[in-house]
């Protein structure tokens, strides 16, 4: 692509005077409206940050893996804000497979572990610190020590296993039967049936919160919840986890969600996906520009959209789904790109990666505390897409103070292109310090207007401050 032309900068000051208005038309829309402000907002006050194990492992990861990086985020990432390690599915069955597309094929009728209650349990074959019964609680309490916080993913819904055999739901006179919905099904995983909104699914739910609290579980991410839309389902789980005792921050997958249900899914979970699943192809990262312009404005303190995880480092180890054993195939522009992009829409921060393989570069990237606090600024300001022409972008977020700014400059496109920023179309007049926050670099101070070359696929995450304030 070849730099903005000419003609279209002359047509720029009014488009930018029009612009202008309309953010800070929408910005004060915002501002007037009513906050549900639910308790459980107040458990994740910052996108969370953590690690998942399933662009690694998929399916497949044992407790010694696990570990292994959870004791590289308590040594490297930690003191950079990364706290969450979330163990992801299947961990119930001593041989899920590394590719979930087998599901279907291979684990149909599979005998997956189990509680009296038909809850599912840990594969004492995978994870050897469940075995009498004590679940996760033996490696959530290892996670603790590290000072971490511990995640699980389950799949919506109550085993079909459970439900053929009519086993008792605690605490209550219903069996598994009365809450399983079997033409309810999951297109990907033959573990589940889907649950009735009635008195039974509200109390098998309430078992399996009761369970993650006694365990200690710190973060549940639900799958098959959000696209097709479980509306009845995810009120049902955040009533469980609200009566459990434990805040345990609630994740939804997979996506994309419905921007129709915002006003809900907002309410409800503190996290939900904007996509399906996402992987290290520059299309994947490419569509998220557009499915995160969905959801501008809806963002806030304790309720974010998930852009999904982050597929940086050393992947694919035994997860086929998108490519062979692997370092990320996006380039280094590109990783640039999704980590500024993340940032300023606040969406939460997972890694993919198997963490004790973390090259330099890796790391730099996700121990860069300038750009980390972008993304956990508090109180989280939802960024905007407050320009776009011909695969050039600007997007920008109004920082904790309302006087500074985080602007994004990004090039979708093949080529190199010249990226300008002009002051009106940014919210903001006067004269502005610019600072590089990749660089750690000051740019200087500039009026009006700044532009700057961004590689093809790349990005410039710039923070903004009023000349006379900044230091």
């Amino acid at each position: 692509m070849t730099p903005i032309s000419p003609a279209m900068n002359s047509r720029r000051p009014a488009i930018a005077v029009a612009l202008g208005l309309l953010f800070a038309a929408c910005v004060r829309v915002q501002a007037q409206q009513p906050a549900a402000n639910p308790a459980h907002w107040s458990w994740a006050p910052t996108p969370p940050m953590g690690w998942n194990s399933y662009d690694a492992w998929g399916t497949s990861v044992t407790e010694d893996e696990f570990l292994a990086n959870a004791r590289y985020m308590r040594d490297h990432l930690l003191s950079h804000g990364w706290q969450y390690v979330v163990v992801d599915a299947r961990w119930y069955d001593a041989q899920s497979p590394m590719d979930d597309r087998d599901f279907n094929k291979k684990r149909v009728g599979a005998k997956l572990d189990a509680d009296e209650f038909g809850r599912l349990i840990p594969s004492v074959g995978r994870f050897a610190s469940s075995a009498d019964g004590k679940g996760f609680r033996p490696l959530a309490d290892q996670v603790h020590a590290m000072g971490l916080r511990f995640g699980i993913h389950v799949m919506r819904g109550i085993p079909r296993q459970s439900v053929n055999a009519r086993t008792s739901i605690q605490g209550g006179p219903f069996t598994a039967a009365d809450a399983g919905d079997p033409t309810s099904l999951c297109s990907w995983c033959p573990d589940m049936f889907g649950v009735r909104a009635n008195a039974a699914g509200q109390a098998w739910y309430d078992s399996c919160a009761a369970q993650w609290a006694s365990w200690g579980i710190d973060f549940v991410k639900v799958d098959d919840l959000s696209s097709p839309y479980h509306g009845d389902e995810i009120g049902m789980i955040r009533k469980a986890i609200d009566k459990c005792g434990r805040p345990i921050v609630l994740s939804t997958s997979p996506g994309p969600t419905d921007p129709a249900h915002a006003d809900q899914i907002s309410t409800l979970a503190n996290m939900w996906r904007v996509s399906n699943d996402r992987w290290d192809r520059w299309e994947d990262l490419d569509q998220q520009f557009d499915l995160l312009g969905k959801w501008q404005g809806v963002a806030g303190p304790g309720h974010y959209p998930d852009a999904d995880m982050i597929p940086l480092g050393h992947i694919g180890i035994r997860c086929r789904i998108a490519g062979p054993d692997r370092q990320t195939r996006l380039t280094t522009d590109e990783q640039v790109t999704l980590m500024s992009l993340w940032a300023l829409v606040g969406s939460p921060l997972m890694l993919g990666n198997n963490l004790p393989d973390t090259d330099d570069w890796t790391l730099s990237l996700i121990t860069n505390d300038e750009v980390i606090a972008v993304d956990q600024d508090s109180p989280t300001r939802p960024a905007r897409r407050i320009e776009q022409y011909k695969g050039v972008e600007v997007w920008a977020r109004s920082l904790k103070y309302g006087t500074s700014r985080a602007i994004g400059l990004f090039n979708r496109c093949a080529a190199p292109a010249t990226v300008e920023l002009i002051w009106p179309i940014a919210g903001f007049n006067g004269r502005q310090k610019l600072r590089n926050l990749w660089q750690h670099k000051d740019l200087g101070v500039f009026d009006e207007r700044f532009s700057m070359e961004v590689p093809a696929h790349g990005a410039v995450l710039l923070r903004a401050d009023p000349a006379r304030l900044a230091n």
